[in-house]
């Protein structure tokens, strides 16, 4: 990289960023009730921080999945970013992608499985799967490593699993977990 390369990941204003996209959504698993109910799919999400929008290499659209920026074009717009994020997890599917300026773009995306470009099946060994992980995790640990995003966050439709990923990490809570202290049962 050059001198004048940011270091995204420790950049304060991209943790926030980050830190908006996780809490988000943790709101909204927590904010479902019917986890425990049989064959009942909950709301899914799936956040990714890009440090280039050039991801047109790595992604694909997802037909019609559109992200509602007339009404909500940053993560800094706290409430309509709630609101936006709430409908758009249960209504539309596909990766929602994340400027680090905290400005999200309209198109959904499909996120190409590792090895489809050039030199990327170095990166391959930088991925380590768990046992709990479905499509969306695998997809998300996979992007996580690509030298152009900053992190992935999801929210899994079938537990409430809230996980964040950063060069092929996770960091990961089940549903029970999250709010911690906080968290009024």
């Amino acid at each position: 990289m050059s001198r004048l390369a940011i270091e995204y990941g420790a950049h304060e204003r991209v943790r926030e960023v980050v830190d908006r996209l996780t809490y988000c959504v943790e709101h909204v698993g927590v904010g479902f009730d019917g986890w425990e109910e049989p064959h009942v799919k909950g709301p899914g999400l799936y956040f990714a921080v890009v440090a280039d929008r050039e991801y047109g290499a790595y992604a694909d659209p997802m037909g019609d999945n559109c992200w509602p920026r007339e009404s909500c074009a940053t993560v800094f717009d706290e409430e309509a970013f709630v609101d936006a994020a709430e409908t758009v997890s249960v209504e539309q599917d596909g990766g929602i992608v994340v400027a680090v300026d905290g400005e999200i773009e309209e198109q959904m995306v499909r996120f190409r499985d590792l090895g489809t470009r050039s030199g990327e099946s170095d990166l391959v060994d930088d991925v380590s799967y768990e046992p709990w992980m479905g499509s969306r995790h695998m997809s998300a640990i996979e992007t996580s490593v690509r030298p152009e995003i900053v992190a992935t966050v999801t929210l899994s439709e079938e537990t409430g699993r809230v996980s964040v990923f950063r060069d092929g990490k996770a960091a990961s809570m089940r549903r029970d977990e999250l709010g911690g202290k906080w968290r009024a049962e």
